[in-house]
Protein backbone atom coordinates (compact mmCIF):
# COMPACT_ATOMS: atom_id res chain seq x y z
CA UNK A 1 0.00 0.00 0.00
CA UNK A 2 1.46 3.48 -0.91
CA UNK A 3 2.29 5.89 1.97
CA UNK A 4 0.07 9.06 2.03
CA UNK A 5 2.03 11.31 4.04
CA UNK A 6 4.41 12.93 0.77
CA UNK A 7 8.14 13.11 1.81
CA UNK A 8 9.45 16.70 2.23
CA UNK A 9 13.03 16.27 1.66
CA UNK A 10 15.94 13.51 0.83
CA UNK A 11 16.59 12.43 4.57
CA UNK A 12 13.04 11.58 4.66
CA UNK A 13 13.04 9.16 1.95
CA UNK A 14 16.14 7.66 3.54
CA UNK A 15 14.23 7.32 6.68
CA UNK A 16 11.58 5.69 4.48
CA UNK A 17 13.69 3.18 3.07
CA UNK A 18 15.73 1.99 5.99
CA UNK A 19 12.70 1.76 8.36
CA UNK A 20 10.86 -0.75 5.74
CA UNK A 21 14.22 -2.35 5.41
CA UNK A 22 14.75 -3.27 8.49
CA UNK A 23 11.26 -5.16 8.68
CA UNK A 24 12.37 -7.69 5.66
CA UNK A 25 15.76 -9.84 5.15
CA UNK A 26 14.91 -8.71 1.02
CA UNK A 27 13.07 -5.74 -0.35
CA UNK A 28 11.44 -5.47 -3.54
CA UNK A 29 10.96 -2.83 -5.87
CA UNK A 30 6.77 -2.85 -5.14
CA UNK A 31 7.58 -2.71 -1.31
CA UNK A 32 10.63 0.59 -0.96
CA UNK A 33 7.65 2.49 -4.09
CA UNK A 34 4.91 1.83 -1.55
CA UNK A 35 7.31 3.31 1.67
CA UNK A 36 7.85 6.15 -0.44
CA UNK A 37 4.34 6.74 -2.27
CA UNK A 38 3.99 5.34 -5.38
CA UNK A 39 1.59 8.03 -7.06
CA UNK A 40 4.29 10.01 -6.41
CA UNK A 41 7.05 11.58 -9.49
CA UNK A 42 9.59 13.22 -7.27
CA UNK A 43 10.34 10.79 -4.89
CA UNK A 44 10.85 8.08 -6.90
CA UNK A 45 13.40 10.03 -8.96
CA UNK A 46 14.56 10.62 -5.89
CA UNK A 47 14.77 7.29 -4.90
CA UNK A 48 16.26 5.87 -7.91
CA UNK A 49 18.70 8.42 -8.19
CA UNK A 50 19.92 7.58 -4.52
CA UNK A 51 19.92 4.00 -5.41
CA UNK A 52 22.57 4.73 -8.84
CA UNK A 53 24.46 7.02 -6.85
CA UNK A 54 24.69 5.09 -3.60
CA UNK A 55 28.16 2.51 -2.94
CA UNK A 56 27.16 -0.81 -2.50
CA UNK A 57 24.52 -0.61 -4.77
CA UNK A 58 24.86 1.87 -7.91
CA UNK A 59 28.00 -0.54 -8.89
CA UNK A 60 26.15 -3.79 -8.67
CA UNK A 61 25.75 -5.01 -12.39
CA UNK A 62 21.88 -4.81 -13.76
CA UNK A 63 21.15 -2.32 -11.42
CA UNK A 64 21.85 1.05 -13.44
CA UNK A 65 19.40 -0.22 -16.26
CA UNK A 66 16.89 -1.67 -13.81
CA UNK A 67 16.47 1.91 -12.34
CA UNK A 68 16.72 2.71 -15.97
CA UNK A 69 13.59 1.30 -16.83
CA UNK A 70 11.74 2.49 -13.87
CA UNK A 71 12.39 5.77 -14.68
CA UNK A 72 11.89 5.57 -18.32
CA UNK A 73 8.11 3.93 -17.40
CA UNK A 74 7.61 6.75 -14.81
CA UNK A 75 8.59 9.33 -16.76
CA UNK A 76 6.78 8.17 -20.25
CA UNK A 77 3.60 7.83 -18.42
CA UNK A 78 4.10 11.37 -16.76
CA UNK A 79 3.67 12.97 -19.85
CA UNK A 80 0.80 10.83 -20.76
CA UNK A 81 -0.63 12.36 -17.61
CA UNK A 82 -1.37 9.22 -16.01
CA UNK A 83 -2.47 9.49 -12.29
CA UNK A 84 -1.48 6.43 -10.91
CA UNK A 85 1.35 5.30 -12.06
CA UNK A 86 2.36 1.35 -13.49
CA UNK A 87 5.01 -0.98 -13.39
CA UNK A 88 5.17 -4.67 -14.25
CA UNK A 89 4.73 -7.26 -12.08
CA UNK A 90 8.58 -8.72 -13.19
CA UNK A 91 9.56 -5.62 -12.27
CA UNK A 92 8.17 -5.00 -8.82
CA UNK A 93 8.76 -7.99 -8.12
CA UNK A 94 13.11 -7.45 -8.39
CA UNK A 95 14.77 -7.41 -4.76
CA UNK A 96 17.56 -6.42 -3.09
CA UNK A 97 19.22 -7.38 0.46
CA UNK A 98 17.77 -5.34 3.34
CA UNK A 99 21.42 -5.49 4.86
CA UNK A 100 22.91 -3.89 1.46
CA UNK A 101 20.29 -1.50 1.02
CA UNK A 102 20.67 -0.51 4.68
CA UNK A 103 23.87 0.03 4.75
CA UNK A 104 24.27 2.27 1.71
CA UNK A 105 21.78 4.54 2.97
CA UNK A 106 23.33 4.69 6.23
CA UNK A 107 26.66 5.50 4.31
CA UNK A 108 24.60 8.65 2.28
CA UNK A 109 23.74 10.30 5.43
CA UNK A 110 25.85 13.03 6.09
CA UNK A 111 25.64 14.19 2.52
CA UNK A 112 22.09 14.26 2.87
CA UNK A 113 21.70 16.50 5.50
CA UNK A 114 24.13 18.89 4.08
CA UNK A 115 21.95 18.75 0.77
CA UNK A 116 18.59 19.01 2.40
CA UNK A 117 19.95 22.58 4.80
CA UNK A 118 20.57 24.04 0.97
CA UNK A 119 17.68 23.03 -0.44
CA UNK A 120 14.68 25.28 -0.69
CA UNK A 121 11.78 26.72 -2.98
CA UNK A 122 13.00 29.00 -5.73
CA UNK A 123 12.89 29.82 -8.99
CA UNK A 124 9.84 27.89 -8.87
CA UNK A 125 8.60 28.83 -12.41
CA UNK A 126 11.26 26.32 -13.68
CA UNK A 127 9.34 23.79 -12.17
CA UNK A 128 5.68 24.35 -11.72
CA UNK A 129 2.97 23.54 -13.90
CA UNK A 130 2.56 21.53 -17.32
CA UNK A 131 5.55 22.83 -18.97
CA UNK A 132 8.03 22.42 -16.30
CA UNK A 133 6.93 19.09 -15.14
CA UNK A 134 7.17 17.63 -18.82
CA UNK A 135 10.36 19.34 -19.72
CA UNK A 136 12.01 17.19 -16.03
CA UNK A 137 9.91 13.98 -17.70
CA UNK A 138 11.91 14.06 -21.34
CA UNK A 139 15.14 14.72 -19.87
CA UNK A 140 14.46 11.86 -17.61
CA UNK A 141 13.75 9.62 -20.16
CA UNK A 142 16.73 11.27 -22.38
CA UNK A 143 19.11 9.96 -19.16
CA UNK A 144 17.31 6.57 -18.61
CA UNK A 145 18.09 5.22 -21.93
CA UNK A 146 21.73 6.54 -21.82
CA UNK A 147 21.47 4.30 -18.39
CA UNK A 148 22.60 0.77 -20.16
CA UNK A 149 24.99 2.47 -21.70
CA UNK A 150 26.70 3.91 -18.72
CA UNK A 151 27.17 0.45 -17.20
CA UNK A 152 30.08 0.16 -19.48
CA UNK A 153 31.35 3.64 -18.67
CA UNK A 154 33.45 4.32 -15.61
CA UNK A 155 32.00 6.65 -13.39
CA UNK A 156 28.70 7.87 -16.47
CA UNK A 157 26.26 5.86 -14.07
CA UNK A 158 27.13 7.83 -11.17
CA UNK A 159 26.43 11.65 -12.86
CA UNK A 160 22.67 9.89 -14.41
CA UNK A 161 22.41 9.47 -10.63
CA UNK A 162 23.08 12.59 -10.07
CA UNK A 163 20.82 14.09 -12.26
CA UNK A 164 18.14 11.95 -11.21
CA UNK A 165 18.63 13.43 -7.63
CA UNK A 166 18.25 16.68 -8.62
CA UNK A 167 15.26 16.41 -10.44
CA UNK A 168 13.30 14.60 -7.73
CA UNK A 169 14.72 16.91 -4.72
CA UNK A 170 13.58 20.01 -7.26
CA UNK A 171 10.22 18.57 -7.67
CA UNK A 172 9.78 17.82 -4.12
CA UNK A 173 11.18 21.18 -2.81
CA UNK A 174 10.07 23.11 -5.75
CA UNK A 175 13.39 24.56 -6.11
CA UNK A 176 14.03 25.42 -9.73
CA UNK A 177 17.63 26.06 -9.29
CA UNK A 178 18.40 22.00 -9.08
CA UNK A 179 16.43 21.74 -12.53
CA UNK A 180 18.96 23.61 -14.26
CA UNK A 181 21.76 22.07 -12.59
CA UNK A 182 20.31 18.58 -13.81
CA UNK A 183 19.70 19.99 -16.72
CA UNK A 184 23.94 20.64 -17.05
CA UNK A 185 24.43 17.67 -15.51
CA UNK A 186 22.40 15.36 -18.31
CA UNK A 187 24.14 17.96 -20.65
CA UNK A 188 27.38 16.20 -19.62
CA UNK A 189 26.10 12.54 -19.12
CA UNK A 190 25.54 12.82 -22.71
CA UNK A 191 28.79 13.98 -23.82
CA UNK A 192 30.48 11.58 -21.50
CA UNK A 193 28.11 8.81 -23.05
CA UNK A 194 29.01 9.76 -26.43
CA UNK A 195 33.22 10.32 -25.74
CA UNK A 196 33.30 6.28 -23.63
CA UNK A 197 31.20 5.08 -26.78
CA UNK A 198 33.23 6.77 -30.18
CA UNK A 199 36.19 8.75 -28.13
Amino acid sequence: MDNQTEVANLEQVMDRVVETAREHDTVTVEVILGAIGQRSYGPVLLLVGLLVLAPLIGDIPGVPTLCAIIVLLFSVQLMLQRERFWLPKWLLNRSVKSSSLTKAVELSRKPARFIDRLVKPRLTFLIRGYIPARCVALCSIVIALMMPAMEFIPFSANLAGAVLTCFGLALIARDGLLVLLAFLLTTAAAGLVLYGLWG
